[in-house]
């Protein structure tokens, strides 16, 4: 990985290449903060085998960077990771999970739990690169203390073979949450399901999806808010087909538990216009060219 230098905790396969610590915070393999801090076992959603521990402690004024790679052929991760960040502090973190080649054939499992506590924020840029015959399951949950602040950002350009994705967030009194989760899906299978849950009053969210089915694609999506009190939320879901043989089911889902409740949500699924494409080509592109280029500007690229 170029700038090895600055990344905060680095896993290859199943060894850990680097961790870097720095003031303000703990950085540990999962098992080893499993038996340092009898707390954490509150949080680990199991005794872990793998994975990563992040406990920020104080304010810091660097992004965190985490680099989560398969380099053998077949090998099977299966990563358990917990991120704690205190009361008050603000975080950005990079969070990076790849193949290091197209071919390798392999397995990556992620369960994930990030706690942000009262008045805390983070941005989270999770970052996924596959190659094209792999098999990948991230299963992530945040849970937000009072008056926190999230941004979680899911960007998958390069998909696997199969992608079942999960994110689940619980957002305390006056919390918000905004998830934008975007996949190109090339020859793949996805099932995906993202949900938000408005525990307190003034919670409020977004769930934002913007999916692109290519080349004998399917994806099958479900987003679900559920308001089980007074708070916003809303969903926007939208997909598009390039071709004939890739399908895209999109499931939006709300529920109110509390009549002074507002939820909404909208959801559209289409293809590219051949006078998009015709005004591309006017201009030069060939037609692989102009639906990349469409394609890129859908995806927010």
């Amino acid at each position: 990985m170029k700038n090895a230098k600055n990344v905060n905790y680095l896993q290859v396969d199943h060894k850990i290449k680097q961790i870097s610590e720095k003031e303000g915070v703990v950085i540990l393999p999962s098992p080893e903060a499993w038996k340092k801090f009898r707390w954490s076992r509150k949080w680990f959603s199991r005794n872990p085998k793998e994975g990563y521990f992040i406990w920020v402690k104080k304010q810091i004024d660097f992004p965190l960077i985490v680099c989560i790679t398969t380099a053998s052929p077949k090998i099977s991760q299966n990563l358990t990771n917990l991120l704690i960040i205190e009361r008050g502090i603000k975080v950005k973190a990079n969070v990076t999970c790849n193949a290091d080649r197209n071919n390798l054939c392999g397995s990556h499992r992620a369960s994930g739990r990030l706690v942000l506590k009262d008045n805390a924020s983070l941005e989270y840029n999770h970052i996924h690169k596959w190659g094209e015959k792999d098999f990948v399951n991230p299963e992530y949950e945040f849970v937000l203390g009072k008056n926190s602040r999230l941004a979680y950002n899911y960007k998958n350009l390069f998909p696997p073979k199969y992608l079942l994705l999960k994110t689940s967030v619980y957002a305390g009194r006056n919390s918000s949450a905004n998830l934008n989760i975007v996949i190109n899906s090339i020859n793949s299978r996805m099932k995906l399901k993202d949900e938000l849950f408005l525990k307190e009053d003034g919670a409020h969210g977004l769930i934002r999806l913007r999916l692109v089915g290519r080349k004998n694609s399917r994806i099958d999506a479900l987003s679900r808010i559920t308001a089980e009190s007074e708070g916003r939320g809303h969903l926007d879901c939208r997909g598009i087909l390039v071709d004939s043989n890739s399908s895209i089911t999109l499931v939006p889902k709300l529920a109110a538990k509390n009549k002074n409740a507002i939820i909404t949500h909208e959801a559209s699924i289409g293809n590219i216009a051949d006078e998009q494409l015709d005004y591309l080509r006017t201009r030069g592109l060939s037609e692989k060219e102009a639906i990349d280029l469409i394609v890129g500007g859908f995806l927010g690229n």
